[in-house]
C-alpha cells in the first residue's frame, strides 16, 4: 500500500518561501513511470496542479507559477519536496502531494490519472 504524508510549516509570512516535503512509503519515487505532483486548494476553490518531478528527477511546472516553483527529491530518503518563494496570501490554501502512472504506448506518454494523495496540509501565508 502506497502512503503519501505532507510535512512542513503550517503559517508562512509573505514574501517568506513555502517549503513542503512529501515523504512515500510502500513504492519508490524512481519506479517507471510514476509522476510526483505538488496540487492546491485555496479556500472555496477548486484544485489547482503546481507541478511534478517524474521517476527520472525531470520536471515540469504549471506556467502561472514556474517563476516561483522549485521541486526537488532525495531518493535516499524517498522524498520530494516543493520550493515556492515570495509568497501572498493568494498562496493560503491546503497542499497535497499525488502520484500519477502515465503508461508509455506507440511514442507517448497517456496518464492513467493520480491513484494516491496524501491527506494534505494546510498553509497560511499570513504576517
Amino acid at each position: 500500500q502506497v502512503q503519501l504524508q505532507e510535512s512542513g510549516p503550517g503559517l508562512v509570512k509573505p514574501s517568506q518561501t513555502l517549503s513542503l516535503t512529501c515523504t512515500v512509503s510502500g513504492g519508490s519515487i524512481t519506479t517507471n513511470y510514476y509522476y510526483w505532483s505538488w496540487i492546491r486548494q485555496p479556500p472555496g476553490k477548486g484544485l489547482e496542479w503546481i507541478g511534478y518531478i517524474a521517476y527520472s528527477g525531470s520536471t515540469y511546472y504549471s506556467p502561472s507559477l514556474k517563476s516561483r516553483t522549485s521541486i526537488s527529491r532525495d531518493t535516499s530518503k524517498n522524498q520530494f519536496t516543493l520550493q515556492l518563494s515570495s509568497v501572498t496570501p493568494e498562496d493560503t490554501a491546503v497542499y497535497y502531494c499525488a502520484r500519477e502512472l502515465r503508461t508509455y504506448y506507440s511514442g507517448s506518454y497517456y496518464s492513467t490519472g493520480y491513484d494516491y494523495w496524501g491527506q494534505g496540509t494546510q498553509v497560511t501565508v499570513s504576517s
